[in-house]
């Protein structure tokens, strides 16, 4: 009986030291922090996303209001150039205004900055083009509509003479360029968009 007491007595526990669970500990949060850094990384690239996806589809509604509006005779072939040039394209980078009377088409000096909701408000930001997106209620119209004004994008299109091989101007074909340039959500640094196409006097 006293031997047995006594190899209890004796009997050796192991476990972790105060040193190696400060380690684990240390090397844990570690892991999370990083695991954070990619949560936040991954919801910046979510919300240029969706400004990229923006900018690409005001790209293409520009270019297509001019393919369309040749094609039905809405413009003279001469028409299609900038104002510095005859034609009725403003020069230079422009905030998104919407397509006015007297045209019909966006980037022209005939743009009205009454750009209106889907409720029939004018937008925010001075009337410069808006999105719409649906509340709580996911219908898009009502009174608790997400107004998303583009005032942080410009629209530039620029229309360019183009020459055959021997440096001859073509007179039936030019190049329209469209850029997009907006900033990201809190960034500063401006980010474009460039759209290319030609454009004949024949359809």
């Amino acid at each position: 009986m006293t031997n047995l007491k006594k190899s209890l007595g004796h009997t050796n526990q192991s476990g972790f030291s105060l040193i190696e669970v400060m380690i684990s500990i240390v090397i844990l949060a570690t892991g999370m922090i990083s695991l954070l850094g990619v949560f936040g990384l991954a919801l910046a690239t979510n919300q240029g996303s969706q400004e990229d996806l923006i900018a690409r589809q005001v790209a293409s509604e520009a270019m297509e209001s001019i393919f369309t509006a040749r094609n039905t005779s809405q413009l003279n072939f001469s028409q299609i150039n900038n104002v510095s040039s005859g034609g009725i394209f403003a020069n230079g980078a422009q905030p998104l205004l919407c397509a006015g009377p007297t045209y019909g088409i966006v980037g022209v000096a005939g743009d009205t900055s009454s750009c209106k909701t889907a409720s029939g408000a004018v937008c925010p930001n001075g009337g410069v083009e808006c999105l719409n997106e649906p509340g709580p209620d996911g219908i898009v119209g009502t009174a608790d509509d997400v107004i998303l004004s583009l005032s942080n994008y410009t629209r530039n299109i620029a229309i360019t003479p183009l020459n055959d091989s021997n440096g001859n101007l073509i007179p039936t074909l030019v190049q329209v360029t469209i850029t997009i340039t907006y900033a990201a959500p809190n960034s500063s640094v401006a980010k474009t968009y460039v759209l290319e196409e030609y454009i004949s006097q024949y359809h």
